[in-house]
């Protein structure tokens, strides 16, 4: 592709919604004709906008009429679908007041199929009136929506934000990486489990240096310490920063084992509430314990990925019974969450702990990774074919779209009817093939159920 001196951003959205004075706005002059009568524009219409410091080509175009292309409004409509060609963005304009149209729902579906990233943005959105047609706007299956107000200038500091990873530097950037981390951003990592795991003497290997008093004596780490380090990945050779967090196996002495376990998970939590990434480490000498399983379950609970990593393997016996037997109870135990990476270290010869942290950057991101909105629902429509969601009563339930509202972790949204009837194993269906097929792996998935409130939505 030819380099352009300002990406391109296309104001699409059906007639009367406020596509030309949402133009005007950004390009801070009246270049476009404004009226309340629908299909007032008739030919696109550039200008150089700035929002907020973004420089970029805006693109205003006609109202997409559902004629036929012979027509006047059809031809308006056929010029609209040549103006995406090239662009590196869709501004999708609805009427927040009105509500979300049978109209609305075919640009969106013709959106969908199309490669430019696209930005929803609901216009008429001053006060509260606008709320309703807000929440509506996720049923499009296109993303979290903006609400603005083109004719008085609200949410504009909002659009900037959708925009920017989108266009900045006018370059297109696909919407799969605009939520996962820098890679030189530190890895916020801790690391928990039972007292006398052997935490802090995995953390001094790690640094090379007796950084955290350690003995065999259970509850010697007193508090949660963070330490600030490079891990070398011997594979590319590349220097990637990492917080380290150490957690302390209990915060005082205690005779009783009990009370030591119940601290211990405690001070796990304070520690998961600063992490992207936790690694249990279970001791090699023990096993898996239910006290393994609880924390282990608080960790996805929080919505933190999880690493588990058997410690003191080089004194381990029966290795192979054993890594099994860890692996099988932590499928039984952890059903919600099938494949959670297991490795074996040791702290004391070091071994395993590269593959530990190179697990580690992996899950964190499929815990970051965001889907592009066209592919995700090519595959939503593919399972549901697969496996149609079941008729209780011989009444049809209908999942009409899917969007992902979040990563860290990855949020979705699901917007049909009679939702309330689905059953939970379904539910799993879809949990358990968006981690397989879309390259989430082991970590944790929401999953929201959404009827929206559409006066012309139809079961």
């Amino acid at each position: 592709m030819a380099a352009r001196s300002l990406p391109q951003v296309v104001i699409i959205g059906r007639p009367n919604v406020g596509k030309s004075t949402l133009f005007n706005r950004l390009v801070g002059k009246k270049l476009a004709l404004v009226d309340d009568q629908p299909g007032v524009t008739r030919d696109r219409r550039f200008g150089e906008a700035g929002l907020l410091g973004l420089e970029f080509t805006a693109v205003d175009t006609a109202g997409w009429e559902d004629e036929e292309p012979a027509t006047l409004p059809g031809r308006m409509r056929a010029q609209t679908e040549v103006s995406l060609k090239g662009a590196d963005a869709a501004l999708f304009l609805i009427d927040a007041r009105a509500g979300i149209t049978p109209l609305d729902e075919e640009i969106a579906r013709w959106l969908r199929e199309q490669e430019v990233p696209v930005v929803v943005a609901a216009n008429k959105a001053e006060g509260s009136a606008g709320d309703a047609g807000i929440m509506e706007a996720y049923s499009l299956g296109l993303g979290e929506p903006v609400g603005i107000s083109a004719e008085h200038g609200e949410g504009i500091a909002d659009l900037y934000q959708a925009l920017l990873p989108l266009i900045d530097a006018g370059q297109p950037v696909a919407d799969e990486g605009a939520d996962e981390p820098d890679r030189s951003a530190p890895l916020q990592l801790a690391i928990v489990g039972r007292p006398n795991a052997g935490k802090s003497t995995v953390i001094n290997r790690l640094l090379g240096q007796d950084r955290l008093l350690t003995g065999p004596e259970a509850g010697i780490t007193r508090d949660s310490i963070a330490v600030d380090w490079a891990w070398t990945d011997p594979v590319t050779g590349e220097a990637r920063p990492v917080r380290l967090i150490d957690t302390a196996g209990m915060r005082k002495k205690a005779k009783v084992q009990e009370k030591l376990e119940r601290l211990s998970v405690a001070d796990a939590r304070r520690a998961v509430d600063f992490a992207e990434v936790v690694v249990l480490l279970l001791d090699a000498t023990r096993g898996l314990e239910v006290q393994d399983l609880k924390i282990a379950s608080m960790v996805i609970e929080e919505g933190r990925a999880l690493v588990v990593a058997i410690n003191k393997w080089d004194v381990a016996e029966n290795a192979s019974a054993l890594f099994n037997g860890v692996r099988a109870a932590l499928e039984e135990g952890l059903a919600q969450l099938k494949g959670v990476p297991l490795l074996t270290v040791s702290a004391v010869t070091g071994k395993g702990l590269d593959a530990m942290l190179a697990a580690a950057f992996e899950v964190r991101e499929a815990w970051s990774r965001r889907v592009p909105t066209a592919g995700l629902n090519r595959w939503f429509d593919q399972a549901l074919e697969a496996n149609p969601p079941p008729a209780p009563g011989g009444k049809r339930i209908k999942l009409r779209y899917i969007t992902q509202v979040g990563t860290r972790p990855p949020r979705f949204v699901i917007f049909g009817t009679r939702l309330s009837d689905l059953p939970t194993s379904y539910e799993r269906y879809l949990v358990n093939g968006i981690r397989r097929e879309l390259g989430f792996g082991a970590v944790p998935v929401r999953l929201t159920l959404k009827s929206p409130k559409n006066p012309f939505a139809k079961g």
